[in-house]
């Protein structure tokens, strides 16, 4: 039960599909340890984008384990090890989880523009409820303050690509056909940039998917954001943001992360002011109906299970 939740958490997002993850399944409990050797040091020296993409793998993890009907309880000690789940007793699979769990696999990346259909409001909301349901919030983004956004989007992106270590970085992780089973492979990759209205990062590559057509005019812009900034608050908000990227995958939705704003440190306050200074915040997500009249975006490449998952005794 713990090594098929553990199994079902290699398909959680990370930051350019880096899965900087390891599990320990013991008899008694699962614990989950970050790989350093698979950070962007360059990108993510503090470490917010692993964290935050080792929470997400814990919440597959949960997932997993509701919809097989186990109460757990989990520690965060984001140390050595990162958490602990422990199963408690065996009870009524959650209908919720069972639904999710579909999405696991499903769930991905969309970089193309969106539809010209935008998410329907009660949907948004329970966007906004599954992030405070897993500890953190969600702010929807006023058209103004969209504006904005986008201006401290490309500032990021300047700074970011003036980086040579960075952009050095960025280039072990991104194109080709990743064999190996990790980072963004060329058939996730639009061929062109998408016309969107907050750009998207700027990977130095291009891949072999068409960009769609239109100018992403209906998509939804939101940030979340959380009242701590201590490693654990990180953790939290990578398990929000999966929540929120189950929901999106389940109502039909796609979403895309921007973690450049946040990765810089000027445009992280700037964002913050935005908020109104209200909370620290940890991502950017552009939410919208994928467009489905051209080809869609791949899922990207796996870690083989022997590597991210050990079993002991």
């Amino acid at each position: 039960m713990l090594a098929q939740a553990a199994g079902a958490a290699r398909y959680a997002p990370s930051v350019h599909n880096t899965q900087p993850w390891r599990w320990v399944v013991y008899p008694d409990r699962l614990e989950l340890f970050a790989v350093t050797e698979r950070q962007l040091r360059f990108q993510d020296p503090d470490q917010h984008m692993l964290l935050m993409s080792c929470g997400a793998a814990l919440h597959h993890a949960r997932v997993a384990l509701d919809a097989d009907g186990w109460a757990h309880e989990v520690e965060r000690p984001a140390a050595e090890p990162l958490a602990i789940i422990r199963p408690l007793e065996r009870r009524t699979a959650d209908p919720a989880a069972v639904r999710l769990l579909d999405q696991l696999s499903r769930r991905h990346t969309d970089r193309r523009t969106m539809s010209d259909e935008p998410v329907d409001v009660k949907v948004l909301d329970a966007f906004t409820a599954a992030a405070a349901q897993a500890g953190a919030d969600l702010c929807l983004l006023s058209r103004d303050q969209v504006i904005e956004l986008a201006v401290l989007v490309e500032q990021a992106q300047k700074a970011e690509t003036s980086d040579d270590l960075l952009q050095a970085e960025t280039s072990t992780w991104v194109g080709g056909d990743r064999a190996d089973g990790t980072g963004i492979p060329d058939a996730s990759l639009p061929a062109e940039p998408a016309q969107t209205t907050v750009a998207g990062r700027d990977f130095g590559v291009t891949g072999t998917l068409p960009a769609g057509a239109g100018h992403d005019s209906a998509v939804t812009y939101a940030v979340l954001y959380g009242s701590g900034d201590e490693p654990a608050d990180w953790l939290r908000a990578g398990e929000a943001l999966n929540a929120v990227w189950l929901a999106a995958t389940e109502h039909g939705a796609a979403l895309t992360p921007l973690s450049g704003p946040v990765e810089v440190g000027f445009t992280r306050q700037r964002l913050g002011h935005m908020l109104g200074g209200v909370g620290t915040p940890y991502l950017v997500m552009r939410l919208g109906i994928a467009d489905t009249t051209g080809p869609a975006a791949e899922p990207t490449p796996r870690l083989p299970i022997e590597q991210v998952v050990e079993i002991r005794d």
